[in-house]
């Protein structure tokens, strides 16, 4: 009988910041004191912003909302090594990062609270509007960054998904898609373990989820999630990967979702609670805290102003979210055909009768 030979594919793993706050000084990044600091802030304004958008869901201010708690690293630490002019491609969970691209804070809660023009975004800022349906981003990713490189542009398309987002077929077309054309695209999975109750271990038998980039002939590297410094390592190098016309690469970026899938989700049916208790121990804010505590960056008044602007900031958004004039009701209709068939100018006609009844 012929024999068969098994090919394992050797995937990069990369931490520099662990959970004490210790960094591996061979790896870390040469980073300004003050760009530190404005990681640190930065994740503290989504740690923030989530905290805030979970009390207004229970007081029925806003819709269905998904936790980023735990996460913020990774949405920092790629949007601090993007440049200007890169696109960012969302899924339903990059809060933090549509917030450092340029999306006000009180539009993104606008979205989850039912208001169309939450998608709205200021011109200039390359944000695409959230995609809900699971997997369907990662195709837009590669045909952005298809099109940059067509177009000769230096920009790169940053495209983020979850762990569960990869058993779709969405994935895997764009990856073979983004591998065949060398699109100018970076792929971010923010692997948080749980596809809203289905563990890692029923979507793939793969080792890790960054060697499956191996099969599409592009790089991919396993980060710690938590580790801000790592990530932004993996995506510089990714992005000027990209820029230099290398192709696409693919980053798995490994975290712990803390709190639920969203607030219509209970994950301690689930869930058990030594295993939430001990990621929560590997908090990626207060690793980043214990690192500038130690190298002198950061001491107890610089987080007292801190926590005062950001309490600031957010009572501020919520302000201007609930300033916000009423919606128009015919922006249900009007955005999804260039002309309004019959039925839906009559159901237009309707709706717009009864509210002004």
């Amino acid at each position: 009988m012929p024999r068969t030979q098994v090919y394992h594919a050797v995937t990069e793993r990369l931490e520099i910041l662990d959970p004490e706050g210790k960094v591996d000084r061979e790896l870390a990044p040469d980073l300004p004191p003050e760009t530190v600091r404005r990681m640190y802030r930065d994740m503290a304004l989504m740690r923030a912003m989530d905290d805030k958008a979970l009390k207004l869901q229970r007081q029925g201010r806003m819709g269905t909302w998904p936790p980023i708690r735990g996460q913020e690293a990774i949405q920092a630490g790629v949007a601090h090594a993007m440049a200007e002019g890169d696109w960012l491609i969302p899924a339903f969970r990059e809060h933090g990062i549509m917030l450092l691209r340029g999306v006000p804070a009180h539009l993104i809660y606008a979205y989850w609270a039912g208001d169309e023009r939450g998608s709205a975004f200021p011109d200039g800022v390359r944000v695409f509007p959230v995609a809900v349906p699971v997997g369907s981003q990662w195709q837009h990713g590669a045909g952005v960054g298809l099109s940059l490189k067509l177009r000769g542009e230096p920009a790169v398309a940053v495209t983020f998904g979850g762990d569960g987002s990869t058993s779709e077929g969405d994935f895997h077309e764009a990856m073979n898609c983004a591998g065949v054309f060398g699109c100018q695209s970076v792929f971010v999975i923010q692997n948080n373990q749980w596809a809203i109750s289905v563990p890692l271990h029923r979507q793939t038998a793969s080792e890790t989820l960054a060697q499956k980039a191996h099969a599409y002939g592009i790089p991919g590297i396993q980060v710690d999630g938590n580790d801000v410094f790592a990530v932004w390592v993996a995506a510089s190098e990714a992005l000027a990967r990209a820029r230099s016309g290398g192709g696409p690469t693919l980053i798995e970026a490994l975290t712990y979702r803390i709190g639920d899938h969203t607030t219509a989700d209970d994950a301690s049916r689930y869930r058990p609670e030594t295993e939430v208790a001990a990621w929560a121990d590997r908090d990626p804010i207060l690793r980043l805290r214990r690192y500038m505590e130690s190298a002198g960056l950061w001491d107890e008044s610089r987080e007292e102003a801190l926590t005062g602007e950001v309490h600031e900031w957010i009572d501020r958004t919520v302000v201007n979210l609930e300033e916000m004039p009423p919606q128009d009701p015919r922006d249900i209709f009007t955005h999804m055909y260039a002309e309004l068939p019959p039925n839906l100018r009559e159901q237009m006609a309707e709706v717009v009768a009864e509210v002004r009844t």
